[in-house]
């Protein structure tokens, strides 16, 4: 359901992609507070009585941590340990939770699960009748805690107001998700844009790549296993839980050290910007790996995540022969347990 959407005043680019047309946006959200839709990411949600138990065969998350607090990153894979989804999941209340994922994976990712549910007491219900606003900017957690009448959690929690959902994600701004009805977020937007500028969605998806956060699509499904995306070093695996699909493979290349292929945050030296998959080379013409994601940042240079080889490699980097300078990422490459993680202040 997009209506609302439209109502925002936004123009929707292809499917996943909403523009405005406010200048230098990526700027706005570093000197200002934006809005936007997020169009990018979708719902699913899994109700019934069995869902912890469902839900705790099949993903990387200790269900029970997502307590109506913490709402922890978690992932699904296959029995080979390669991700279908990787997703946030939240408690909405009993026996019903919620998984945030890239809009392109949620009908996949409900049919994967189906072939299971069917043995549990659970239905899986696509959310399409939900918006997603996202507040990105130094006056995010204010603005959100005025608007919704709410007190904004930290990175990685929830806060929740009658139907809505209120999420803060990291990133180089303080970032607040807002999942609410598609009817109410209509009004929720005509208030919150009295104060925050509406902004395209890309300027999410800068912060997550500045955040070191990737989110798989369809066109990356089967195809990583965690520790490829540093899942495990932004909380996104218990290695304290037990079995799950794929639980074998992701704890065996944790423990063995055998992930060949790392998550790296990068910037290009120009404006293009390259598409998924594109071929990351060395100096030798060799390729060492692949763009996983892209955007302009606010001084109009192309910033990427990319998977590349953890060997040595001969520099300079490249993609489409634009050279690539490898940035430091947020967080240290490190198991950083959700146990932990959950109770951290």
């Amino acid at each position: 359901m997009t209506d609302w959407i439209a109502a925002t005043g936004g123009r929707q680019e292809a499917e996943y992609k909403v523009l405005f047309d406010a200048p230098d946006q990526a700027r706005l959200a570093l000197e200002g507070t934006t809005l936007t839709p997020l169009a990018h990411f979708g719902v699913l949600d899994v109700v019934g009585s069995d869902a912890e138990t469902f839900l705790q065969g099949q993903t990387s998350a200790q269900v029970a941590l997502a307590d109506g607090d913490f709402a922890p990153l978690t992932c699904f894979c296959t029995p080979k340990g390669r991700m279908l989804a990787n997703a946030q999941l939240w408690r909405v209340a009993k026996d019903h939770y919620r998984l945030l994922m890239h809009a392109s994976l949620v009908k996949a990712l409900a049919e994967h699960l189906g072939k299971f549910a069917a043995f549990y007491k659970v239905n899986l219900d696509i959310r399409d009748d939900l918006a997603l606003l996202g507040l990105v900017g130094r006056e995010a957690a204010a603005l959100a805690e005025v608007r919704f009448d709410i007190k904004p959690p930290r990175p990685w929690h929830q806060a929740a107001n009658d139907d809505l959902q209120l999420l803060a994600h990291p990133g180089p701004r303080p970032r607040m998700l807002a999942c609410l009805s598609a009817e109410r977020a209509i009004e929720a937007w005509q208030r919150l844009s009295e104060h925050a500028t509406p902004v395209d969605n890309a300027v999410w998806r800068l912060h997550d790549i500045q955040a070191g956060l990737a989110w798989l699509d369809t066109s990356q499904r089967d195809a990583y296993l965690p520790q490829m995306i540093n899942w495990e070093a932004l909380g996104g695996i218990s290695f304290k839980k037990g079995c799950y699909t794929g639980q074998e493979v992701v704890a065996r290349a944790h423990f063995r050290g055998q992930v060949k292929k790392r998550l790296v945050r990068a910037q290009l030296d120009g404006n293009r910007l390259p598409d998924p998959g594109s071929a990351i080379e060395d100096a030798d013409g060799k390729r060492l790996g692949e763009v996983f994601c892209a955007e302009l940042d606010a001084y109009g240079e192309a910033e990427v995540l990319a998977v590349i080889s953890t060997r040595e490699a001969a520099l300079p980097l490249s993609v489409a022969g634009q050279r690539l300078k490898l940035l430091k990422l947020p967080y240290e490459i490190e198991r950083l347990d959700p146990e932990s993680l959950a109770t951290r202040g």
